[in-house]
């Protein structure tokens, strides 16, 4: 996949799983994620975003560390937990990043005890996440990136108080909605948590 200055493990993997050509939107959104900056990212439903998500978090973490998670994914659902979760482990098999996901079904004591094996992405629902940040001593301060994927769904959902809770807990971050359109509610929810984001919009 031609990418500006790609991590080279991450690179190889994704030409060994056939994803050689990059599509408008991984193109066109990989180097305002890499710069750091926070970003409300609108695509289409079928275009890619949630391997554009994986993709830009292993290209950030690169590899594992400590045991405190530097990147934060909410999603809507278990399915998607289980998706993210496997796409992750496809593409970042190079680069061994550990990845976790919990949603409203696991166990939310072996949820701890997994975390506190050492991990580097967790994936979660906002209720599940919001549970756990509420009632255990998480390190936040490790997290690199925090990504809101479907925002425009989930604030649809009327998770937005949530998401902010989760997101008002951690300090210095990079902060980045995916969504199928910018709404209002994106508007005014990124308006509270993010620093001057930038808008991307893709066709495709």
């Amino acid at each position: 996949m031609k990418l500006k200055k790609i991590n080279e493990a991450l690179q190889q993997r994704l030409v060994e799983v056939g994803l050689t050509e990059a599509n408008d939107l991984q193109e066109g959104t990989f180097s305002t994620i890499k710069s750091g900056v926070d970003a409300i990212i609108q695509s289409s439903k079928g275009s890619g975003k949630t391997t554009t998500i994986v993709i830009n978090v292993i290209q950030k973490l690169v590899k594992p560390f400590e045991e405190s998670p530097r990147a934060l994914i909410m999603v809507q659902d278990k399915p998607q937990v289980l998706e993210m979760v496997d796409l992750f482990n496809q593409l970042g098999k190079n680069n061994k990043l550990r990845v976790f996901g919990v949603h409203d079904k696991t166990d939310l004591d072996d949820d701890k005890n997994q975390i506190s094996l050492g991990i580097d992405i967790l994936i979660g629902t906002p209720n599940k996440l919001n549970i756990m940040f509420s009632g255990a001593g998480y390190n936040v301060n490790r997290l690199l990136m925090v990504v809101v994927d479907d925002a425009d769904i989930l604030l649809r959902n009327r998770l937005d108080p949530i998401i902010k809770r989760i997101s008002d807990s951690i300090s210095k971050t990079q902060r980045i909605f995916f969504c199928n359109e910018i709404t209002e509610k994106i508007d005014f929810l990124a308006e509270k948590i993010m620093i001057d984001p930038v808008f991307l919009e893709s066709d495709e």
